[in-house]
């Protein structure tokens, strides 16, 4: 006991010696990041429907986002078909508020679709 109080002193004076912390600086808020939600079926197939309107229907689809990437990539099937035998990527419109086709003409003409933009 007679130790410890005998080294409260020295603890004091030590703290006394130290530079004040300095103080904080006010900076400007972050911008909320806007993410869409992941696309399910039923939205890859709207997207696709209304991109590519020639096109067969999407009867399957399965979509995957990378941790923070930007993109979907997604791989469906049409018509009656149950595999996922071709591939996609969905992209934000310039908006950011809607998912789009990425590379669109080059995915509708594959499906003898022409596309449009919406």
């Amino acid at each position: 006991m007679k130790k410890l109080l005998a080294l409260t002193p020295l603890a004091l004076l030590a703290a006394c010696g130290e530079e004040p912390a300095p103080e904080p600086v006010d900076t400007a808020p972050a911008e909320p990041v806007v993410s869409l939600p992941a696309p399910d079926e039923a939205l890859f197939a709207e997207v696709f429907a209304s991109t590519c309107p020639a096109a067969e229907p999407v009867s399957t689809s399965v979509c995957k986002r990378a941790m923070g990437a930007e993109t979907v990539s997604c791989e469906f099937g049409l018509g009656e078909d149950t595999a996922l035998r071709h591939d996609a990527t969905l992209a934000a419109d310039e908006s950011g508020e809607n998912w789009v086709l990425d590379n669109a003409e080059a995915i509708c003409s594959e499906h003898d679709s022409h596309h449009v933009d919406i």
